[in-house]
């Protein structure tokens, strides 16, 4: 598998004899265990996942509307898979507090892609959805994005692909707890 032979790449940067081979001590100069190896490795890969991730949450966001802000963006896709849901809840699933969440939406509103109305169940409460125009623009720009998924893993073999996507969610699952 392509993923294997990268992740092992990335441990010969935690060699010490620069050769890409194990001094065979258990530990290396710099004190890291060799069962530690695949946990620094992954948090390597990781970091590196996650600057992109942002940096290509600001741009799809920008695709969205030049004004709206990159935290905004996930708010978007959250709706746009589960459609409309109280103020509480996003902010529970985005994990931030009510007044970041009430600055967000009020921006998101001013900009024409979500609308508020009184929740039936609580009048206190508001249910938030993507209005037309933010539905579809959220969804040209998911699609765009897909596009160009398909295109940088063409090489990948499908179950490859699929695989990557299940673990992926095995993470975000633990990463819940």
């Amino acid at each position: 598998m392509a993923a294997t032979g990268e992740i092992r790449g990335a441990d010969v940067h935690e060699d010490t004899n620069g050769d890409g081979r194990d001094s065979g001590s258990g530990t290396s100069s710099r004190g890291v265990e060799q069962g530690d190896r695949e946990f620094l490795s992954l948090e390597r890969e990781l970091t590196v996942l996650l600057r992109r991730a942002r940096a290509n949450q600001g741009e799809m966001a920008r695709e969205v509307h030049p004004d709206l802000e990159s935290a905004a963006y996930g708010l978007l896709v959250r709706l746009e898979e589960c459609g409309r849901q109280r103020a509480t809840e996003l902010a529970g699933y985005i994990g931030v507090g009510k007044a970041t969440m009430s600055r967000q939406l009020r921006a998101l509103e001013q900009l024409g892609l979500v609308a508020r109305e009184p929740d039936p169940a609580d009048g206190r409460a508001w249910l938030v959805d993507l209005t037309e125009e933010g539905r579809t623009r959220v969804r040209r720009v998911r699609e765009a994005r897909r596009e160009r998924y398909v295109t940088h893993f063409s090489d990948w073999d499908p179950q490859e692909v699929s695989e990557l996507a299940r673990l992926l969610h095995q993470l975000n699952r633990g990463m819940e707890k």
